[in-house]
């Protein structure tokens, strides 16, 4: 729909000269507005500005309703074939115990094989900030357990008192 709003119809279009081009994509040649404007309407379609910046101008004659919503119809289909990708977040901490590290580990299987992204963060709390190679080992295990269904997208990496890693899900063929 972007194209089509900005594109010049009919009346609305201010060059004296264009370059026409007819219905059947033959080149008709150098014609006043007024001329092709008289070809567009004997043919009962449009006069439609596909290429403004020309010297001069190349117009062609198309059914201009017909035309915006094949236009429109593409975007709807494009859109429908996009994949949006989320980052889910899981939080760590550095003495995290076995069967919570078992629970995270499992919602991040969950979230990477439904496609999405997970960052994985472990927040450093007190002076737990001095053992930062612990918390590297927590994030470094997550990423070896769950190898099979990810990749390493980021390393781990600190930003203030948090240390981020980034999985994205693989691509199986």
């Amino acid at each position: 729909m972007t194209i089509a709003k900005d594109m010049m119809v009919n009346d609305g279009i201010r060059a004296r000269e264009l370059r026409v081009i007819g219905s059947d994509g033959e080149q008709i040649g150098v014609k006043t507005k007024a001329e092709a404007l008289e070809l567009a309407e004997a043919a009962n379609l449009d006069l439609v500005v596909v290429s403004p910046n020309a010297k001069p101008p190349v117009a062609r004659i198309m059914d201009h309703g017909k035309y915006r919503f094949d236009q429109q119809k593409r975007e709807r289909e494009a859109r429908k074939n996009q994949k949006v990708v989320n980052i889910k977040e899981v939080r760590l901490s550095p003495s995290i115990d076995e069967n919570d590290f078992q629970t995270k580990m499992r919602n991040a299987r969950k979230f990477l094989e439904k496609g999405d992204k997970v960052k994985a963060s472990i927040r450093f709390r007190g002076r737990a900030i001095t053992h930062k190679e612990i918390g590297q080992k927590v994030l470094d295990r997550l990423a070896s357990e769950l190898s099979d269904v990810s990749s390493v997208e980021s390393k781990p990496r600190m930003d203030g008192r948090s240390m981020f890693l980034m999985l994205a899900p693989t691509q199986e063929k």
